[in-house]
């Protein structure tokens, strides 16, 4: 009977278990739960503002190396003369 608890190394708490630790923490922090989901949520907010400013940021990166690697291949074509349409060696 014991044997897979042993060999699980932990314990699991089931419904009835979960039911009490709520109880006891209702008991314990009852004033506070509301603050302490207030502070929560807030927490999770900032985080995904945060996210979405990182992938901002990671978007005009991308766009800005994107942008100069144009631009030094239309400079490399210009100094190398082969966008030049004066040229009427063809």
């Amino acid at each position: 009977m014991f044997d897979s608890i042993g060999t699980l190394g932990f314990w699991t708490p089931g419904p009835l278990e979960l039911g009490v630790i709520l109880i006891i923490a209702v008991l314990v922090w009852g004033r506070k739960l509301p603050e302490i989901a207030r502070g929560m949520g807030k927490s999770v907010s900032e985080f995904k503002k945060g996210i979405q400013e990182a992938k901002d940021t990671q978007d005009e990166v991308i766009d800005e190396v994107t942008r100069v690697g144009k631009d030094v291949a239309d400079e490399a074509k210009k100094a190398s003369g082969l966008d030049d349409p004066d040229d009427d060696t063809n």
